[in-house]
Parts: structure tokens; C-alpha cells; sequence
């Protein structure tokens, strides 16, 4: 059984989807790190530990799947099953479409932040979401701080 799960876990699409996912969120975090100079590594291990314990419970979830054989297409309508298509959908695939939605959030925030390009209206809803929903935007400068810095540079 466990040979059955390790292949499936190497062959399944939706966990390559997220191992890029993650990767990529992990290199933007640093770049994003690099650029503000706030390298901090309680937030890195934080992360790292946050990475590896959703990427464990993918593995337990399709244990899971294996050992229950869970289909979840009863659920989906069936002209998205044949644009898909995927004739299964596990719990462990369904969790790896929540976490690479996850993923792509904070991949898009990281962009954002790093001044990567970002679709307008895709920025547009990420800042608003970050303004909304954490501390994590730039501090905007004042118009009596750009004035005082365009002073000092013209002298």
C-alpha cells in the first residue's frame, strides 16, 4: 500500500502544481526579503514550517484517499469534469486546489511587493486586500517627506 501511495504522490498533478506553487512563493518571499532588508529568519522558519506541514498533510490526505477511495466529482458539474479532465478527485486534490489558491494569493502579494508587474486590476485587489486584511504594504511616504527628500537631493 505504501508503494501504491508514494506513486501516486509522485504521478499526481495537482501536488506538481503545488510543489511550483510553493517553490515559487518561497523564491519571491526571499527576493521580497532581500528587497526590504528585513531578512528575518523566525519569519522563514515560521514559513518553512508552515510549508512542510501542509505539504505533509497532502501526503496524509491521499493516504486517506487510498485507504477510503473518496471521490469528490459527484460535486462539480460535468462540463467542468470534461475541461478538467479528471475522472477523480480526492480529498488530497481538492486540499491542493485550496493551498495552491493560497499560494497564488501570497505569490501575487510577493510580486506586488516586490514591484514585479502585476495585471492593474489584479494589484488593485491585492493592495486593497493588504490594506484590509494585514500590516504588510509599504508605509506610503508624505507629501512633506517627497518634498523634503527632493530638497536635500537638489542641493
Amino acid at each position: 500500500m505504501m508503494e501504491k501511495i508514494l506513486f501516486l504522490l509522485s504521478s499526481n498533478s495537482f501536488i506538481r502544481v503545488l510543489l511550483i506553487a510553493v517553490t515559487l512563493d518561497t523564491l519571491l518571499g526571499v527576493l521580497r526579503a532581500i528587497k526590504e532588508h528585513k531578512f528575518n529568519s523566525c519569519v522563514g522558519i515560521d514559513g518553512a514550517i508552515r510549508k512542510a506541514a501542509m505539504l505533509f498533510s497532502v501526503c496524509l490526505l491521499m493516504a486517506t484517499d487510498v485507504i477510503m477511495h473518496i471521490n469528490v466529482l459527484f460535486m462539480v458539474p460535468e462540463t467542468y469534469i470534461k475541461v478538467l479532465g479528471i475522472s477523480k478527485l480526492g480529498i488530497c486534490e481538492l486540499f491542493c486546489l485550496l493551498f495552491i489558491l493560497y499560494e497564488l494569493v501570497s505569490i501575487l502579494k510577493n510580486m506586488t511587493l516586490c514591484g514585479l508587474p502585476v495585471p492593474s486590476g489584479v494589484k488593485k485587489w491585492i493592495q486593497k486586500f493588504l490594506e484590509d486584511m494585514t500590516e504588510e504594504l509599504p508605509e506610503e511616504k508624505s507629501n512633506y517627506e517627497l518634498n523634503t527628500e527632493a530638497r536635500t537631493e537638489g542641493e
